[in-house]
């Protein structure tokens, strides 16, 4: 009887009471393989350094994890893939030049500080990749700030330096821009293959967006934060970043240009630190774009996604409580 008992016994958890097919494992290792093409483009402009600082990153973010939790007896937890995806991250976040010891600090940090100090996936307040990145960017700022020209590093042995569209934009404005890069056509071009300076893994934008297509058609991720993060900043861009009045800027170079794209689709869209409700995706997504923009026009930064997205992680759950559905067949409560 009590085996019976024991059999018939009814379990109460939380709802949704909805079991899916995917697991953390598939999903993180998904996203993994959707930054491949951004990985291959970083190794083809920049050579074997990319493929050093990226290894480097995920090697460091991997034993990082392993090395603190088998330290403190605990189940080790590389398996799932989100180590591998936050190194990945981050050395896709980093300029190509940077020597050894930086992607095994940002590293660190990014798992160690931000993920398993705050209890392990899915309790970190803020995005891993891009802590350990801002970490480097404080640290270190001159080194993070040392752009390489993407001229296919395998034939060329010393590595020139110049300044990202956006850095130019900035320092000298959109005649500077198109003395460099010739006409909007061209330039765009370059925004869009890739052959320009940054960070290893935002340079290439179509190379961004087949990864994102990826993840979009296994619904790991929907419109609503990429989408309203490019509308924000396309619409601030056209209404703001003229230089001859109102409304006359370009939204498509700040669109294609910095690392608004890998940003927005990649690292926004994280589960944890964003919004679970539509409607305050939406409204993190504004946010995102809002900041992104300040930061780009006003700020002392030519680029401002870093900074936007860990400004609106903070305010992710309080978004949340904003939005919250009503809960179905509550009755309202009447005021006496």
């Amino acid at each position: 009887m009590a085996t019976e008992a024991k059999a018939h016994e009814l379990i109460v958890s939380v709802s949704p009471h909805v079991r899916g097919k995917e697991t953390v494992e598939r999903i993180m290792w998904t996203v993994n393989l959707s930054l491949l093409p951004a990985f291959i483009m970083s190794v083809y402009y920049f050579g074997p350094l990319a493929a050093y600082v990226t290894g480097l990153c995920i090697l460091s973010a991997v034993l990082s994890e392993h090395i603190y939790q088998v330290s403190l007896k605990k189940k080790t937890t590389i398996g799932d893939g989100s180590a591998f995806l936050t190194g990945l991250l981050l050395g896709l976040n980093l300029p190509p030049s940077v020597p050894f010891y930086i992607p095994v600090v940002g590293s660190i940090v990014a798992i160690i500080i931000t993920k398993l100090l705050f209890g392990g996936l899915g309790y970190n307040v803020f995005n891993p990749a891009l802590i350990g990145r801002a970490f480097l960017l404080i640290s270190f700022p001159k080194l993070m700030t040392i752009w390489s020209e993407p001229t296919a590093q395998f034939v060329a042995l010393d590595a020139k330096t110049t300044a990202t569209p956006l850095g130019i934009l900035k320092e000298g404005g959109l005649d500077q821009l198109m003395q460099v890069f010739g006409d909007k056509g061209d330039l765009y071009m370059s925004l869009l293959m890739g052959s320009r300076a940054g960070s290893l893994g935002e340079t290439s934008v179509i190379a961004l967006l087949i990864g994102a297509a990826l993840l979009f058609y296994r619904g790991y991720i929907t419109w609503h934060v990429p989408f309203s993060f490019l509308a924000t900043v396309g619409v601030m861009a056209w209404a703001l970043g003229g230089e001859s009045g109102f409304f006359t800027g370009d939204p498509i170079i700040h669109l294609l240009s910095g690392g608004l794209i890998l940003g927005a689709f990649f690292m926004a869209t994280d589960y944890v630190t964003c919004p679970s409700i539509r409607k305050g995706q939406i409204i993190f997504g504004i946010g995102c774009g809002a900041i992104t923009m300040l930061i780009r026009l006003k700020g002392g930064f030519p680029e401002g996604v870093m900074f936007a997205i860990l400004l609106m992680n903070c305010f992710a759950p309080l978004i949340d409580r904003s939005v919250k559905s009503k809960m179905f067949g509550a009755i309202k409560e009447q005021k006496k």
